[in-house]
Protein backbone atom coordinates (compact mmCIF):
# COMPACT_ATOMS: atom_id res chain seq x y z
CA UNK A 1 0.00 0.00 0.00
CA UNK A 2 2.64 2.66 1.21
CA UNK A 3 4.36 2.21 -2.69
CA UNK A 4 1.29 3.05 -3.95
CA UNK A 5 1.16 6.26 -2.35
CA UNK A 6 5.26 7.18 -3.22
CA UNK A 7 5.06 9.47 -5.88
CA UNK A 8 8.35 7.63 -7.01
CA UNK A 9 6.35 4.89 -7.70
CA UNK A 10 3.90 6.74 -10.07
CA UNK A 11 6.56 8.57 -11.53
CA UNK A 12 8.51 4.94 -12.16
CA UNK A 13 5.39 3.22 -13.68
CA UNK A 14 4.28 5.84 -15.68
CA UNK A 15 7.85 6.29 -17.80
CA UNK A 16 7.71 2.19 -17.55
CA UNK A 17 4.72 3.01 -20.25
CA UNK A 18 6.16 5.55 -21.66
CA UNK A 19 8.82 3.47 -22.75
CA UNK A 20 6.84 0.53 -24.15
CA UNK A 21 5.25 3.43 -26.02
CA UNK A 22 8.62 4.09 -27.73
CA UNK A 23 8.47 0.39 -28.58
CA UNK A 24 4.97 0.80 -30.13
CA UNK A 25 4.18 -1.70 -27.65
CA UNK A 26 1.08 -0.29 -25.94
CA UNK A 27 -2.59 -1.23 -26.88
CA UNK A 28 -4.49 1.89 -27.48
CA UNK A 29 -1.78 4.80 -28.44
CA UNK A 30 0.56 5.49 -30.35
CA UNK A 31 3.71 7.73 -29.56
CA UNK A 32 4.85 10.59 -32.22
CA UNK A 33 8.11 11.25 -30.50
CA UNK A 34 8.79 14.03 -33.55
CA UNK A 35 6.02 16.28 -32.41
CA UNK A 36 7.30 16.64 -29.01
CA UNK A 37 9.62 20.20 -30.06
CA UNK A 38 6.64 21.51 -31.47
CA UNK A 39 4.42 20.64 -28.00
CA UNK A 40 7.45 22.25 -26.34
CA UNK A 41 7.34 25.63 -28.42
CA UNK A 42 3.77 25.62 -28.29
CA UNK A 43 4.27 25.73 -24.53
CA UNK A 44 6.85 28.12 -24.21
CA UNK A 45 4.75 30.30 -26.24
CA UNK A 46 1.95 30.05 -23.75
CA UNK A 47 4.25 30.78 -21.36
CA UNK A 48 5.25 33.75 -22.61
CA UNK A 49 1.80 35.11 -23.85
CA UNK A 50 0.58 34.63 -20.23
CA UNK A 51 3.76 35.73 -18.25
CA UNK A 52 6.37 37.70 -20.02
CA UNK A 53 8.17 38.11 -17.43
CA UNK A 54 8.50 34.53 -16.04
CA UNK A 55 7.08 35.65 -12.88
CA UNK A 56 4.93 32.14 -13.00
CA UNK A 57 3.23 31.05 -9.66
CA UNK A 58 2.34 27.10 -8.81
CA UNK A 59 -0.20 25.21 -10.53
CA UNK A 60 -2.50 25.67 -7.34
CA UNK A 61 -5.92 26.52 -6.31
CA UNK A 62 -5.12 29.69 -5.64
CA UNK A 63 -5.37 30.92 -9.18
CA UNK A 64 -9.27 29.80 -9.59
CA UNK A 65 -10.12 32.29 -6.63
CA UNK A 66 -8.31 35.23 -8.62
CA UNK A 67 -10.08 34.44 -11.25
CA UNK A 68 -10.49 37.48 -13.82
CA UNK A 69 -8.35 39.06 -11.43
CA UNK A 70 -10.15 39.37 -8.70
CA UNK A 71 -8.77 39.16 -5.43
CA UNK A 72 -11.65 37.29 -3.76
CA UNK A 73 -9.38 35.29 -1.37
CA UNK A 74 -8.48 38.74 0.17
CA UNK A 75 -11.61 40.05 0.49
CA UNK A 76 -12.65 37.06 3.01
CA UNK A 77 -9.38 37.49 4.98
CA UNK A 78 -10.56 41.18 5.25
CA UNK A 79 -13.75 39.85 7.03
CA UNK A 80 -10.75 38.16 9.61
CA UNK A 81 -9.46 41.39 10.76
CA UNK A 82 -6.18 40.77 12.33
CA UNK A 83 -5.99 37.23 12.22
CA UNK A 84 -2.42 35.66 12.90
CA UNK A 85 -0.50 33.94 10.20
CA UNK A 86 -0.87 30.49 10.95
CA UNK A 87 -4.78 31.29 11.91
CA UNK A 88 -4.73 32.26 8.15
CA UNK A 89 -3.04 29.06 6.86
CA UNK A 90 -5.49 26.88 8.67
CA UNK A 91 -8.49 28.58 7.09
CA UNK A 92 -6.83 28.49 3.64
CA UNK A 93 -6.10 24.76 4.30
CA UNK A 94 -9.70 24.48 4.95
CA UNK A 95 -10.90 26.00 1.85
CA UNK A 96 -8.39 24.72 -0.41
CA UNK A 97 -9.25 21.00 0.98
CA UNK A 98 -13.09 21.12 -0.18
CA UNK A 99 -12.38 23.18 -3.14
CA UNK A 100 -10.34 20.81 -4.61
CA UNK A 101 -12.26 17.65 -4.10
CA UNK A 102 -15.13 19.62 -5.51
CA UNK A 103 -13.41 20.52 -8.30
CA UNK A 104 -12.99 16.95 -9.87
CA UNK A 105 -14.54 18.28 -13.32
CA UNK A 106 -17.74 20.68 -13.88
CA UNK A 107 -19.09 19.74 -17.56
CA UNK A 108 -19.38 21.92 -20.37
CA UNK A 109 -22.94 23.19 -19.74
CA UNK A 110 -22.69 24.62 -15.60
CA UNK A 111 -21.24 28.15 -14.81
CA UNK A 112 -21.58 29.81 -11.69
CA UNK A 113 -22.39 33.55 -11.56
CA UNK A 114 -21.79 35.66 -9.26
CA UNK A 115 -23.50 38.56 -7.16
CA UNK A 116 -21.93 41.26 -9.62
CA UNK A 117 -23.17 39.20 -12.39
CA UNK A 118 -19.96 37.29 -13.09
CA UNK A 119 -20.24 34.05 -15.08
CA UNK A 120 -17.49 31.41 -15.09
CA UNK A 121 -17.67 27.85 -15.85
CA UNK A 122 -15.22 24.59 -15.63
CA UNK A 123 -12.21 24.85 -12.83
CA UNK A 124 -12.35 28.63 -12.25
CA UNK A 125 -16.03 28.18 -11.73
CA UNK A 126 -15.96 25.42 -9.79
CA UNK A 127 -13.38 27.30 -7.36
CA UNK A 128 -15.24 30.72 -6.96
CA UNK A 129 -18.83 28.72 -6.27
CA UNK A 130 -16.52 26.85 -3.17
CA UNK A 131 -15.11 29.98 -2.31
CA UNK A 132 -18.52 32.19 -1.82
CA UNK A 133 -19.39 28.57 0.23
CA UNK A 134 -17.12 28.45 2.90
CA UNK A 135 -17.89 32.27 2.78
CA UNK A 136 -21.22 31.52 3.48
CA UNK A 137 -20.52 29.16 6.04
CA UNK A 138 -21.57 26.02 4.11
CA UNK A 139 -19.10 23.81 5.43
CA UNK A 140 -19.15 25.16 9.35
CA UNK A 141 -21.01 23.78 12.03
CA UNK A 142 -20.94 27.27 14.02
CA UNK A 143 -22.74 29.89 13.19
CA UNK A 144 -20.57 31.77 15.33
CA UNK A 145 -17.18 31.14 12.84
CA UNK A 146 -18.20 30.47 9.57
CA UNK A 147 -15.33 30.89 7.77
CA UNK A 148 -13.74 27.23 8.42
CA UNK A 149 -14.35 23.67 7.52
CA UNK A 150 -15.31 21.16 10.18
CA UNK A 151 -16.02 17.07 10.50
CA UNK A 152 -19.79 17.92 11.51
CA UNK A 153 -20.31 20.42 9.03
CA UNK A 154 -19.07 18.40 6.26
CA UNK A 155 -21.64 15.58 8.09
CA UNK A 156 -24.05 17.66 7.42
CA UNK A 157 -23.70 18.38 3.75
CA UNK A 158 -26.47 17.03 1.88
CA UNK A 159 -26.32 17.45 -2.49
CA UNK A 160 -28.92 19.81 -2.23
CA UNK A 161 -27.80 22.11 -0.30
CA UNK A 162 -24.20 21.86 -2.46
CA UNK A 163 -26.12 22.25 -5.87
CA UNK A 164 -27.85 25.26 -4.38
CA UNK A 165 -24.67 26.99 -3.70
CA UNK A 166 -23.75 25.54 -6.62
CA UNK A 167 -26.17 26.99 -8.78
CA UNK A 168 -26.89 23.50 -10.26
CA UNK A 169 -30.53 22.83 -11.60
CA UNK A 170 -31.62 20.97 -14.67
CA UNK A 171 -30.70 23.69 -16.71
CA UNK A 172 -27.15 24.38 -15.48
CA UNK A 173 -26.65 20.89 -14.65
CA UNK A 174 -23.24 19.98 -12.50
CA UNK A 175 -21.61 16.74 -13.69
CA UNK A 176 -21.08 13.96 -10.06
CA UNK A 177 -23.16 16.32 -7.72
CA UNK A 178 -23.97 13.98 -5.67
CA UNK A 179 -20.59 11.99 -6.03
CA UNK A 180 -19.06 15.17 -4.82
CA UNK A 181 -21.75 15.93 -1.60
CA UNK A 182 -20.58 12.24 -0.62
CA UNK A 183 -17.09 12.94 -1.12
CA UNK A 184 -17.05 15.66 1.54
CA UNK A 185 -19.41 13.91 4.07
CA UNK A 186 -16.65 11.43 4.02
CA UNK A 187 -14.12 13.85 4.35
CA UNK A 188 -16.02 14.85 7.94
CA UNK A 189 -16.09 11.10 8.62
CA UNK A 190 -12.32 10.91 8.39
CA UNK A 191 -11.82 14.10 9.85
CA UNK A 192 -12.48 12.45 13.11
CA UNK A 193 -10.91 9.04 12.12
CA UNK A 194 -7.13 11.03 12.01
CA UNK A 195 -6.94 13.31 15.27
CA UNK A 196 -3.17 13.30 15.16
CA UNK A 197 -2.92 15.11 11.45
CA UNK A 198 -6.46 17.23 11.69
CA UNK A 199 -6.93 18.00 15.14
CA UNK A 200 -9.53 17.29 17.95
CA UNK A 201 -10.89 21.03 18.89
CA UNK A 202 -12.94 20.85 15.97
CA UNK A 203 -11.61 18.36 13.90
CA UNK A 204 -10.99 20.61 10.66
CA UNK A 205 -8.50 20.15 7.44
CA UNK A 206 -6.88 23.04 8.64
CA UNK A 207 -5.46 20.60 11.57
CA UNK A 208 -2.87 19.77 8.69
CA UNK A 209 -1.00 22.80 8.78
CA UNK A 210 -0.03 22.18 12.63
CA UNK A 211 0.78 18.77 11.90
CA UNK A 212 3.12 19.66 8.74
CA UNK A 213 4.95 22.13 11.04
CA UNK A 214 5.39 19.87 14.01
CA UNK A 215 7.26 17.82 11.40
CA UNK A 216 9.04 19.69 9.43
CA UNK A 217 12.81 19.60 9.56
CA UNK A 218 14.54 22.70 10.22
CA UNK A 219 16.03 23.07 6.65
CA UNK A 220 11.93 22.73 5.05
CA UNK A 221 8.99 20.69 4.44
CA UNK A 222 9.76 18.10 1.46
CA UNK A 223 6.60 18.08 -0.97
CA UNK A 224 6.58 14.68 -0.70
CA UNK A 225 5.33 14.61 3.03
CA UNK A 226 2.53 16.78 2.25
CA UNK A 227 1.33 14.52 -0.20
CA UNK A 228 2.06 11.90 2.28
CA UNK A 229 0.06 13.29 4.53
CA UNK A 230 -2.53 13.84 2.62
CA UNK A 231 -2.89 10.51 0.90
CA UNK A 232 -3.31 9.38 4.53
CA UNK A 233 -5.61 11.50 5.85
CA UNK A 234 -8.05 11.22 3.11
CA UNK A 235 -7.50 7.48 1.64
CA UNK A 236 -10.98 6.70 4.09
CA UNK A 237 -12.62 9.68 1.57
CA UNK A 238 -12.53 8.07 -1.91
CA UNK A 239 -15.50 5.83 -3.51
CA UNK A 240 -14.48 2.02 -3.34
CA UNK A 241 -13.10 0.78 -6.34
CA UNK A 242 -9.51 -1.13 -6.25
CA UNK A 243 -8.54 -2.37 -3.00
CA UNK A 244 -5.46 -4.17 -1.42
CA UNK A 245 -4.83 -5.65 1.40
CA UNK A 246 -8.85 -4.40 2.48
CA UNK A 247 -8.08 -0.84 2.04
CA UNK A 248 -8.82 1.34 -0.69
CA UNK A 249 -6.26 2.53 -3.13
CA UNK A 250 -8.12 5.78 -4.55
CA UNK A 251 -6.66 6.85 -7.68
CA UNK A 252 -4.81 3.60 -8.81
CA UNK A 253 -6.20 1.85 -11.75
CA UNK A 254 -5.30 -0.84 -13.54
CA UNK A 255 -3.30 -1.66 -17.01
CA UNK A 256 -2.22 -4.92 -17.73
CA UNK A 257 1.21 -3.79 -18.91
CA UNK A 258 2.40 -2.26 -15.98
CA UNK A 259 5.21 -2.93 -13.99
CA UNK A 260 3.83 -6.87 -14.85
CA UNK A 261 6.46 -8.50 -12.59
CA UNK A 262 7.27 -6.43 -9.75
CA UNK A 263 5.26 -5.57 -6.26
CA UNK A 264 1.55 -4.82 -6.92
CA UNK A 265 1.71 -5.78 -10.50
CA UNK A 266 -0.77 -4.10 -13.30
CA UNK A 267 -1.47 -1.01 -10.97
CA UNK A 268 -0.76 2.32 -11.79
CA UNK A 269 -1.27 5.05 -9.29
CA UNK A 270 -1.77 8.81 -9.72
CA UNK A 271 -3.20 10.27 -6.78
CA UNK A 272 -4.15 13.82 -8.88
CA UNK A 273 -6.25 15.42 -7.16
CA UNK A 274 -4.43 14.92 -4.00
CA UNK A 275 -0.80 15.84 -5.84
CA UNK A 276 -2.84 18.84 -7.00
CA UNK A 277 -3.81 19.68 -3.33
CA UNK A 278 -0.03 18.98 -1.94
CA UNK A 279 1.03 21.92 -4.87
CA UNK A 280 -1.81 23.79 -3.22
CA UNK A 281 -0.71 23.44 0.20
CA UNK A 282 2.68 23.96 -0.64
CA UNK A 283 1.62 27.74 -1.54
CA UNK A 284 0.53 27.79 1.97
CA UNK A 285 3.25 26.69 4.08
CA UNK A 286 5.63 28.70 2.08
CA UNK A 287 3.24 31.93 2.48
CA UNK A 288 3.25 30.89 6.59
CA UNK A 289 6.97 31.13 6.52
CA UNK A 290 7.55 27.13 6.41
CA UNK A 291 10.20 26.63 3.06
CA UNK A 292 8.74 23.56 0.77
CA UNK A 293 11.75 21.68 -0.63
CA UNK A 294 11.85 19.29 -3.27
CA UNK A 295 8.74 20.19 -5.16
CA UNK A 296 9.57 17.94 -8.51
CA UNK A 297 9.36 14.88 -6.40
CA UNK A 298 5.70 14.98 -7.00
CA UNK A 299 4.56 14.36 -10.46
CA UNK A 300 2.43 16.56 -13.28
CA UNK A 301 -1.35 16.03 -13.17
CA UNK A 302 -2.85 13.51 -15.58
CA UNK A 303 -6.00 15.33 -16.45
CA UNK A 304 -7.48 16.38 -19.33
CA UNK A 305 -6.07 19.64 -20.18
CA UNK A 306 -2.62 18.21 -19.82
CA UNK A 307 -3.26 14.84 -21.67
CA UNK A 308 -5.23 16.64 -23.91
CA UNK A 309 -2.29 19.03 -24.94
CA UNK A 310 -0.71 15.76 -25.75
CA UNK A 311 -3.30 14.50 -28.59
CA UNK A 312 -4.79 17.68 -29.82
CA UNK A 313 -0.59 18.73 -31.29
CA UNK A 314 -0.06 14.77 -32.22
CA UNK A 315 2.44 13.82 -30.07
CA UNK A 316 -0.12 10.79 -28.73
CA UNK A 317 -2.48 9.45 -31.65
CA UNK A 318 -5.06 6.81 -31.10
CA UNK A 319 -5.14 3.40 -32.85
CA UNK A 320 -8.73 3.44 -32.94
CA UNK A 321 -9.78 7.20 -33.72
CA UNK A 322 -13.59 5.55 -33.30
CA UNK A 323 -12.44 5.77 -29.27
CA UNK A 324 -12.55 9.58 -29.47
CA UNK A 325 -16.47 9.64 -30.38
CA UNK A 326 -17.01 7.51 -27.05
CA UNK A 327 -17.44 8.07 -23.75
CA UNK A 328 -14.86 6.13 -21.99
CA UNK A 329 -15.27 4.93 -18.24
CA UNK A 330 -12.24 6.20 -15.95
CA UNK A 331 -11.14 2.61 -15.32
CA UNK A 332 -10.94 2.19 -19.03
CA UNK A 333 -7.27 0.52 -19.92
CA UNK A 334 -7.46 3.47 -22.46
CA UNK A 335 -7.64 5.94 -20.04
CA UNK A 336 -5.28 4.59 -18.01
CA UNK A 337 -2.75 4.55 -20.48
CA UNK A 338 -3.89 8.16 -21.91
CA UNK A 339 -2.87 9.34 -18.27
CA UNK A 340 0.34 7.21 -17.31
CA UNK A 341 1.54 8.53 -20.77
CA UNK A 342 0.72 12.54 -19.98
CA UNK A 343 2.46 11.97 -16.22
CA UNK A 344 6.21 10.89 -17.97
CA UNK A 345 5.78 13.29 -21.11
CA UNK A 346 5.06 16.26 -18.59
CA UNK A 347 8.48 15.51 -17.75
CA UNK A 348 9.89 15.38 -20.64
CA UNK A 349 7.87 18.43 -21.56
CA UNK A 350 9.41 20.26 -18.69
CA UNK A 351 13.16 19.50 -19.50
CA UNK A 352 12.18 21.28 -23.42
CA UNK A 353 10.53 24.21 -21.78
CA UNK A 354 13.30 25.29 -19.53
CA UNK A 355 15.68 24.80 -21.86
CA UNK A 356 13.63 27.40 -24.39
CA UNK A 357 13.62 29.59 -21.44
CA UNK A 358 16.90 29.02 -19.87
CA UNK A 359 15.73 28.14 -16.61
CA UNK A 360 16.41 25.18 -14.62
CA UNK A 361 14.38 22.87 -12.57
CA UNK A 362 14.80 25.12 -9.16
CA UNK A 363 13.64 28.17 -11.16
CA UNK A 364 10.71 26.23 -13.22
CA UNK A 365 9.77 23.55 -11.07
CA UNK A 366 7.12 21.09 -12.70
CA UNK A 367 4.16 22.82 -10.83
CA UNK A 368 5.22 26.58 -12.55
CA UNK A 369 5.48 24.33 -15.90
CA UNK A 370 1.97 23.18 -15.37
CA UNK A 371 0.50 26.18 -14.61
CA UNK A 372 2.24 28.83 -17.22
CA UNK A 373 2.37 26.44 -19.35
CA UNK A 374 0.87 22.86 -20.32
CA UNK A 375 -2.42 23.67 -18.31
CA UNK A 376 -3.11 26.66 -20.04
CA UNK A 377 -1.66 25.48 -23.28
CA UNK A 378 -4.13 22.23 -23.07
CA UNK A 379 -6.91 24.90 -22.93
CA UNK A 380 -5.84 27.00 -25.73
CA UNK A 381 -5.18 24.44 -28.02
CA UNK A 382 -8.80 22.76 -27.19
CA UNK A 383 -10.51 26.03 -27.78
CA UNK A 384 -8.66 26.43 -31.05
CA UNK A 385 -10.14 22.92 -32.60
CA UNK A 386 -13.42 22.66 -30.99
CA UNK A 387 -16.19 24.56 -30.05
CA UNK A 388 -16.30 24.96 -26.55
CA UNK A 389 -12.86 23.83 -26.05
CA UNK A 390 -13.45 20.38 -24.60
CA UNK A 391 -11.51 17.53 -24.07
CA UNK A 392 -10.12 16.03 -27.76
CA UNK A 393 -11.20 12.39 -25.57
CA UNK A 394 -14.36 12.32 -23.37
CA UNK A 395 -14.23 10.77 -19.95
CA UNK A 396 -17.32 9.50 -17.62
CA UNK A 397 -16.36 11.45 -14.07
CA UNK A 398 -18.55 10.66 -11.19
CA UNK A 399 -16.68 13.89 -9.58
CA UNK A 400 -13.54 12.10 -7.72
CA UNK A 401 -10.76 11.87 -10.41
CA UNK A 402 -10.73 14.69 -13.29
Amino acid sequence: MALLRRPDTIRARCHDLLRLAEADRLPFFRLEPERIPAAVDYVTDTIRRNYPDLRIPYHARWRHFAAGGVDRWGAVVRRLGGADAASLARRRIDLCVVSVLLDAGAGADWSFTEPDGTRLGRSEGLGVASLHAFAAGLFSSDRGDPLRVDAAGLEALTAGALGLAFQADPDNPLTGLEGRAALLRNLGTALRAAPALFGTAPPRPGGLFDHLRRHAPEAGLPAARILDAVLAGLAPIWPARLTLDGENLGDVWRHPLATPEGPAPGLVPFHKLSQWLSYSLAEVMEDAGIPVLELDALTGLPEYRNGGLFLDLGVLRLRDPALATATLPVDHVAVVEWRALTVALLDRLAEGVRARLGLDAEALPLARVLEGGSWAAGRRIARELRPGGGPPLQVASDGTVF
